[in-house]
């Protein structure tokens, strides 16, 4: 028992420096976007919104039932339009437009 403590106490503590560019990242790819276009969208979209807003998008990643890699930008971007954040959707849709057309 107080091996496993000892091995989990430093994972949890990595896993509390996580920076908001990769909590975006990894929420996008939970979403189903590829890893590419997720990792150039977050690296868009953390200056760009605020932490609440932020935290809204990555509930969106509980809404894809496909495995990661299979949500097109275009799909990501209707389901951020949901959100009723003009600010939101301003950002997703040129993020995911440029890295799109970037990829």
């Amino acid at each position: 028992m107080i091996k496993a403590l000892a091995l989990a106490l430093p994972l949890l503590a990595l896993s509390a420096c996580a920076t908001p560019e990769t909590r975006v990242r990894t929420a996008l790819i939970d979403a189903g976007l590829p890893r590419s276009i997720a990792t150039c969208m977050a690296q868009r979209m953390v200056d760009r919104l605020s932490i609440g807003q932020l935290q809204r998008l990555s509930h969106l990643s509980g809404l894809n039932e496909r495995t990661i890699g299979q949500m097109t930008v275009r799909e990501f971007i209707r389901k951020a339009d949901a959100l009723g954040d003009p600010q939101i959707l301003t950002v997703v849709t040129t993020a995911g437009l440029g890295c799109a057309i970037a990829s």
